[in-house]
């Protein structure tokens, strides 16, 4: 395996363990008495210095051409209506559910790839997708009496498009010769100005109340957009979009991670077996290659015999 792919592989990693983190840190501001609106409104506000600092202290300039901002300008529009859902539909289901839900997006990916691109869809990935669903439906944790919300589902739903369209234009859209820092900066700046239009026609902006809601701000400002976005678009660069939202299947087992030492929530066998099937999708990801090398070595092995 290159370098480059061990990188894209472990910046996918960080990427989907960041982005898992967005209800450990929503869901007291929900509680604070903050919508989903506000909420986004500071959490891509925050992140915005933060990157425009990184691409200072790097030495880039902020200059697009009017092709690039449009194309930028796409990609804010896109992560931030994916972001609106998700959050939106926390009022109509458990989180943990919402982010299972989430995770059809890399199936989209891959249909999208290939019905468009023409993408050959490999075996491998056909398998790991297969696994990491099953574990994702494992590790579904709802009250069996209780139906999903049609609105709440529809969200996630409409959220994990938004996010596999965004996924598959970071990679078609020839922006590849811009800095991540850069096009991660435009894409939370235009996807702010969203926001900026939603808040004040759906109830106004709302404060956090105390300082321990502005340090969850902080925090979702910077580890599920800043970092996750980063790492997002470079590990597309290195390894595609594909193999990249696949995976986003540690997204849910970071929720279970902290749920269960943060909130106390039960450790059961069902969801240890979910993870295990989460984890090995995703090492039939990052073995890829190595299996495919593998399989060839076998066949010369044993050539089929012509008659």
């Amino acid at each position: 395996m290159t370098s480059d792919k061990v990188k894209g592989y472990a910046l996918g990693i960080v990427a989907a363990a960041t982005y898992g983190m967005n209800p450990l840190f929503a869901l007291p501001l929900y509680e604070g008495g903050m919508d989903a609106g506000s909420v986004l409104f500071f959490r891509y506000l925050l992140a915005i210095p933060v990157l425009g600092g990184m691409l200072r202290w790097r030495g880039r300039g902020f200059k697009v051409t009017g092709k690039g901002a449009v194309m930028l300008w796409a990609m804010g529009m896109l992560m931030a209506l994916s972001s609106l859902w998700l959050f939106l539909s926390y009022n109509y289901m458990d989180a943990g559910i919402a982010s299972s839900l989430l995770f059809v997006y890399p199936i989209m990916v891959a249909v999208i790839m290939s019905c468009v691109f023409h993408d050959k869809l490999g075996w491998v990935t056909v398998v790991s997708i297969v696994l990491a669903l099953g574990g994702i439906g494992l590790l579904y944790q709802g009250d069996g009496n209780a139906t999903l919300s049609l609105r709440g589902t529809l969200m996630v739903f409409a959220s994990s498009l938004a996010y596999a369209i965004y996924l598959v234009y970071v990679s078609r859209s020839g922006l590849n010769h811009m800095p991540t820092v850069k096009v991660t900066f435009y894409v939370l700046l235009f996807g702010w100005m969203l926001f900026a239009v939603y808040v004040p026609l759906n109830g106004g902006l709302k404060l956090p109340s105390s300082a321990w809601l502005w340090l969850n701000v902080a925090a979702l400002a910077l580890f599920p957009t800043a970092v996750s976005l980063l790492c997002t678009t470079r590990a597309i660069q290195y390894i595609g979009s594909t193999p990249t939202a696949i995976l986003g299947a540690l997204e849910p087992v970071t929720a279970v991670f902290f749920g269960v030492v943060v909130f106390d929530e039960p450790f059961t066998t069902r969801i240890f077996a979910g993870l295990l099937l989460i984890v090995a999708g995703v090492t039939m990801v990052i073995a890829s290659s190595t299996i495919h090398r593998q399989l060839l070595r076998l066949r010369k092995l044993w050539p089929r015999v012509k008659h």
